[in-house]
């Protein structure tokens, strides 16, 4: 009787069977190796917020903060989303911030000069972000101009056209119903609580669609047998969602609802991360930034996409500029200084790569998060603002560098 005992190859991450006899911490450490890019900055981020909650004496995540938080960001995380597309296309846009502030000026002159109705000022400032970007994507695209002279001869040129539309002025006030969808929340419906009632009704239809959306992915990793998590390690990543969500909701929900805004940048996220996750247009602008080459051989009409992704961008850097104009109630030549840097730093903190092909829109507005919670918080301890500008200059710097080392990791 042979004393060899013959060994089985180890099953594939996703296989079934696979964790069974292995403890939950192993599981986990496997699971955060193999998403490391996608899972490192949640960790930062829930790293800062409890870093600063204890800092502050729980002022950071006060009812009233945190909608502030929301308010103060929005406009950021709003040409985050339109530069992690950007530079998922292996392009760089040095406009965006010009841009804004251009939009602005028109939008006073329209409002503000010219009695025009707000509502179609507003059609007519999107459309003109719209042209903004297409002309400089057709520079890039059909024209062969590297994206960082072009975009860096618009920010010139669009810094250069709000002095001439301003005159050097600040102009204001905006139309009430404008300032209302920067500053404004949801109406209170319903018999009276301690909380907003239309807020926990949205936060509950959030979980409902989280959890089947999470459900219907997991259904399709295992029909196509791609990896996925262990049941346990899927359970538990439900229970943060839901735990996150509820937490947010309750918070907003406790001081005057959900802001108007929030709701512009959810509808962008879900739409933006749908179209790039699922849509033939997203995967090509992977296919671009990931391999040029390869994705010419593949048929991807690459001037047109290329084309598209920088109009798309001067559409929600138009966007940003009428937020960030009627939240302040007024449009300044100075507005949208650095706009485009914190846009750049959000989208790389988030997980976009140098090199292009590799992000996703929720990591962006990840990334938006991590700089806007270090702002407020360094704010509500009184950090300098040279110190802030230190300590988010090493956040970039780490994230980079992690994008790096993860690079270096895979290859190895």
């Amino acid at each position: 009787m042979s004393s060899e005992v013959t060994t089985q190859p180890e099953a594939p991450a996703g296989a079934p069977g696979r964790g069974k006899g292995r403890g939950l911490g192993a599981m986990l450490l496997d699971a955060v190796r193999q998403n490391s890019r996608q899972y490192g900055m949640l960790f930062a981020l829930g790293l800062i917020v409890v870093l600063f909650q204890i800092w502050t004496g729980g002022d950071l995540l006060l009812p009233r903060n945190v909608s502030n938080l929301v308010l103060q960001n929005s406009y950021i995380l709003i040409l985050a989303i339109g530069m992690m597309i950007v530079i998922i296309a292996g392009h760089i846009d040095l406009s965006v911030g010009s841009l804004t502030a251009l939009v602005g000026a028109v939008a006073a002159v329209l409002m503000v000069q010219q009695q025009i109705p707000w509502p179609v000022a507003v059609a007519l400032t999107l459309l003109m972000g719209a042209a903004a970007g297409a002309l400089q994507g057709f520079f890039i695209a059909y024209i062969g101009i590297p994206s960082f002279i072009v975009t860096l001869a618009g920010m010139l040129l669009f810094r250069g056209l709000t002095e001439i539309f301003l005159d050097g002025q600040t102009m204001g006030p905006f139309p009430s119903g404008l300032q209302k969808v920067a500053n404004g929340f949801l109406p209170e419906v319903g018999p009276a609580t301690n909380y907003h009632n239309l807020t926990l009704l949205l936060g509950l239809v959030l979980i409902v669609f989280v959890i089947l959306q999470e459900v219907r992915d997991r259904r399709r990793q295992r029909e196509f047998s791609l990896q996925e998590v262990p049941p346990t390690l899927f359970a538990l990543k439900l229970a943060a969602l839901v735990a996150v969500i509820l937490v947010a909701t309750l918070l907003l929900a406790s001081y005057k609802g959900a802001p108007v805004v929030l709701l512009i940048l959810a509808a962008l996220l879900v739409g933006f991360g749908y179209v790039m996750r699922n849509a033939v247009a997203g995967r090509h602008v992977y296919a671009i930034g990931g391999n040029l080459g390869a994705a010419k051989l593949s048929g991807v009409k690459d001037k047109r996409v290329t084309f598209a992704v920088f109009l798309n961008m001067g559409v929600l850097a138009a966007l940003a500029g009428l937020v960030f104009a009627a939240r302040f109630n007024a449009a300044s030549p100075k507005a949208g200084i650095n706009f485009e840097l914190e846009a750049i730093a959000a989208a790389f903190i988030g997980g976009a790569s140098m090199s292009g092909g590799v992000g996703t829109v929720l990591g962006a507005i990840i990334g938006g998060l991590v700089l806007g919670v270090l702002n407020n918080g360094m704010n509500l301890v009184g950090v300098g603002t040279d110190w802030q500008q230190v300590i988010k200059g090493l956040v970039l710097l780490a994230a980079v560098g992690f994008d790096v080392w993860n690079k270096r990791r895979a290859g190895g």
